[in-house]
Parts: C-alpha cells; structure tokens; sequence
C-alpha cells in the first residue's frame, strides 16, 4: 500500500507533506511532487498535513486521479528527493482551488 500525490498538487507544490515523512520519499518537479511508492510505508502522515489534500491512499484514490499512481512511479525515478520543506512557489495561492490541472504537469 502507498499514498499517492494527485493532481491538486499541480502548480501548488507545498512541501508541508515532506517534513513529517519518516523515510523521505517524497520527490519534487518542477511543479509538483510525488512519492515513490516502493519506498512509502503507508505511515499516513503525510495525508493531513496537505493543505490543497492533494495526497490519498491508493485504494482511496478518487475517480479519474488513478493513473497519478503509475505517475508518481514513474517520476521518482528521475527526480531529485526532497527531505526539507521549502517555500511555495509565489503564485501556489492562485492555484489552490482550480481543477483540471494536468495539462500544465512539468515533467
């Protein structure tokens, strides 16, 4: 079982997950991050503490955000892992509350 960041994340990028997690598997994009789902202990501490709830269990993932899980494998593997939080990007607040934001995803 893992957690898996969803496309709320797109453009907000806020890191508050990243502090709680015990085994650093959170990995950061240019405009987005993700979790490795191999390295993920299903702790679940991380779920709350995202404030756009950009992050769910994968057997709770909502409709048409499954293949975020595959996205996130696959992304981890090339991006660099982040273990600290940094600050948001400067317009994440203008991109809280929008929806349908895949197409913007930076790879």
């Amino acid at each position: 079982m893992t957690f898996v960041v969803v496309e709320s994340c797109i453009k907000c990028k806020l890191t508050d997950c990243v502090e709680v997690c015990p085994v650093d598997c959170f990995y950061e994009g240019p405009n987005m991050l993700v979790i490795h789902p191999d390295e993920c202990i299903d702790c679940a501490l991380c779920e709350p503490e995202c404030p756009v709830e950009a992050i769910f269990s994968e057997d709770e993932l909502p409709e048409g955000q499954e293949d975020f899980l595959d996205l996130n494998l696959r992304l981890a593997e090339t991006w660099p892992n982040i273990t600290e939080a940094k600050d948001p990007p400067p317009d994440a607040d203008d991109w809280r509350e929008v929806t349908e934001k895949r197409h913007l995803l930076e790879e």
